[in-house]
């Protein structure tokens, strides 16, 4: 079921709180690039872990994270079938187990709620790259769109 609110907003405090303490991530960034680069990284991860009591959860964090970072490089390229062609290959495989587990492991918070820019950026690139050569190409904004991700 959802949280309501309240605990909603203690977890947020509570892990503000520790990222700061543990990464030197302050909230009040948040919406810039650098806060989102660090934040999205096995560093924050293992911080996080730290908090979640169930391991079953950890497991799955751990696996999303990786699978992030591995798909980022294909996104933030300017030419992934030079740059980065073993994760180019590997991107369907990695983007089809994160939709899952974020369906699965995380359904509490992705109902079959995932946003279509997010749906098009996972299920797409492949063809996006193969017609366009890159992500950034595809949006027109440079490697910006690799960010968005």
């Amino acid at each position: 079921g959802k949280a309501p609110i309240e605990e909603r907003k203690k977890w947020q405090a509570t892990l503000d709180k520790h990222l700061r303490k543990k990464m030197n991530l302050k909230p009040i960034m948040r919406m810039n690039g650098n806060f989102a680069r660090k934040l999205m990284s096995k560093e924050t991860v293992e911080a996080v872990c730290e908090l979640i009591h169930s391991e079953e959860r950890q497991v799955a964090l751990k696996e999303l994270m990786d699978l992030y970072l591995k798909m980022k490089p294909v996104w933030r390229s300017s030419c992934p079938a030079k740059e980065c062609p073993e994760l180019l290959c590997q991107y369907s495989y990695h983007s089809q187990r994160f939709a899952e587990l974020l369906s699965t492991k995380f359904k509490y918070r992705y109902e079959g709620k995932i946003t279509n820019y997010f749906h098009k950026t996972l299920a797409h690139v492949p063809e996006i790259i193969e017609r366009d050569g890159s992500i950034g190409a595809w949006a027109s904004e440079g490697n910006e769109s690799g960010n968005k991700l």
